[in-house]
């Protein structure tokens, strides 16, 4: 840990192995750790020891992991880790479009799971140069106050998101493949799986309507920022 104050991770799952596994680990880093079994168990938790991060499963013996997402980002943007004993890429793809930061698929190895807990945790605060502020068309980044505006208007952007744009927007017109922008924004390996990079993408695009700015999607080579309408 880089620093003396303690950050707190909630796991909800209802598997006890599992939660004991990821508890021992966890706690081994420094982090402190406070686990349930339900959903809306966890939900309680969640706002009543606002964590750093939430370990949430999808099958959960009330409501799933899904709705327990939906329901946390209604009224927080707390960085959450989703884990599946399922490999269909739906459920990755549908965690990933609904707010989750990441994804595990069970059985996981432990020190993986750290790994992508620490890229999380460190991912949920953007990167910032002191005072750097970045105008292109009706868009303005302003990376030290984390904030970004369109003609003017705040546009609400998760702290991926913002790392994301800022990273395109720092070099217009230069091609960014998808595992580039893993590695300079998730800050570590996704293992060959680039679709969350197309999810941050696709979310990012909606957002920037009206800035006179686009994210040019290059088949087979990946992404660059460019003033609408540029060839």
């Amino acid at each position: 840990m880089s620093d003396n104050v303690m950050e707190t991770i909630v796991i909800i799952d209802d598997e006890t192995n599992i939660v004991e596994l990821a508890r021992l680990y966890l706690e081994r880093e420094g982090f402190k750790v406070a686990a349930c079994g339900k959903g809306r168990e966890g939900i309680s938790l969640v706002s009543a020891s606002n964590p750093n991060l939430v370990i949430l499963d999808i099958m959960l013996p009330d409501i799933d992991g899904f709705e327990v997402l939906k329901r946390l980002r209604s009224s927080s943007k707390v960085p959450v880790l989703m884990l599946s004993a399922r490999r269909e890429d739906v459920d990755k793809i549908v965690g990933l479009e609904m707010g989750a930061d990441d994804y595990l698929t069970k059985p996981f190895n432990p020190h993986e799971l750290l790994a992508r807990v620490k890229a999380v945790l460190r991912r949920s605060q953007p990167p910032a140069s002191a005072g750097e502020v970045i105008e292109l068309g009706k868009l303005r980044i302003d990376s030290e106050r984390h904030e970004a505006a369109v003609n003017g208007s705040p546009i609400e952007l998760r702290a991926r998101e913002l790392s994301l744009l800022i990273a395109l927007a720092r070099q217009p017109g230069i091609v960014f493949s998808r595992e580039r922008l893993l590695n300079q924004v998730w800050g570590y390996d996704y293992y060959g799986d680039t679709r969350t990079v197309d999810v941050h993408i696709n979310h990012l695009r909606d957002k920037l309507e009206g800035s006179g700015v686009d994210i040019e999607t290059l088949r087979g080579t990946g992404y660059r920022l460019v003033a609408s309408g540029a060839a």
